[in-house]
């Protein structure tokens, strides 16, 4: 071997050295903050786990023992668990819809040039950035109040009675509410994806004849389909979880028309007690989230292959 090929030899195996130590300080350097993050995401997960397998409520804490999967099958046989399910089905599709066709309009309507465009396209965004509780307060008081809000006196001017919509059409004011949340988040999302078309590809379009709704159906969204994919998967996630808003507004109301799986725990835990029933339905709101993430991340996974 010459004492060039030595000399590399001896500089490959150096630099393989230095960089094993620099993975083995960097692991040192983490592994704090994972062994943090591991026990805060597992520590509760394996406390609710054990307190789904018990009798617990906290205003008898005497009575406390195993029941095993008793609190699964009361939970399963009571109409109050299946209504919170449908209900979430309902305000997570719903939402998704509404956002989803927002945020196409408003991406192309974005993405075209006109005067005051910065200033519209932070009006668009500005929603995303108001905490749930205060947006939920905003359409309450200032737009769906029947007496003082905006919408009830536009009504008044055509004539029109006032609407109390929390009382009459809860459901569509909480998914009108979350829908003016996140449709920023899918506008973002596709007008970032809809500038990286090529504008040569929908002018030839265009000079072939193309009119404007066969180049949005032919061109734009088959080029926003996987944007669009991941904006589901990662609004559902998001929106399996909705409370502030439920809270703030109807409070699981009138009777449980929008009480969702997540506002079911926190009756169940906060308001009865019932530490053995909330920690069953958390389980299964667990599993429910990771099947529905499972469908997503596939259908999202075969977008992006094709």
């Amino acid at each position: 071997m010459s004492a060039t090929a030595t000399t590399i030899t001896r500089a490959g195996g150096a630099a393989d050295s230095l960089s094993h130590v620099r993975r083995r300080v960097a692991w040192l350097l983490l592994s704090p903050a994972v062994a943090v993050l591991a026990l805060w995401a597992f520590v509760p997960l394996i406390m609710t786990l054990v307190y789904s397998f018990q009798r617990y409520n906290l205003l008898y804490p005497e009575r406390r023992g195993f029941v095993g999967f008793r609190s699964y099958a009361y939970l399963l046989s009571e109409s109050s668990f299946w209504t919170a399910i449908v209900n979430t089905i309902i305000l997570v599709v719903s939402v998704l819809v509404a956002t989803i066709v927002l945020g196409v309009l408003f991406a192309l309507l974005l993405n075209q040039n006109f005067k005051g465009r910065a200033v519209a396209r932070l009006m668009v965004i500005a929603p995303f950035f108001v905490l749930p509780p205060v947006a939920a307060l905003i359409w309450k008081n200032l737009l769906f109040d029947p007496l003082y809000g905006l919408i009830g006196w536009l009504l008044k001017l055509v004539g029109l009675p006032a609407v109390a919509w929390f009382t009459h059409f809860p459901m569509i004011a909480l998914i009108v509410i979350v829908a003016w949340e996140w449709a920023p988040f899918a506008t973002l999302i596709l007008l970032t994806a809809l500038q990286s078309l090529d504008p040569e590809q929908l002018e030839a379009a265009r000079m072939d004849g193309a009119k404007s709704v066969n180049r949005v159906i032919y061109i734009v969204l088959p080029h926003l389909a996987r944007p669009i994919a991941i904006t589901i998967m990662m609004e559902s996630i998001f929106l399996l979880s909705i409370f502030a808003e439920i809270l703030t507004t109807t409070a699981g109301g009138p009777g449980e028309a929008t009480t969702t799986l997540t506002y079911l725990i926190y009756i169940r835990a906060l308001l009865d007690f019932d530490i053995g029933s909330a920690s069953a339905a958390g389980v299964l709101a667990i599993i429910l989230a990771n099947i529905v993430a499972f469908f997503l991340m596939r259908a999202v996974a075969r977008n992006l292959e094709s």
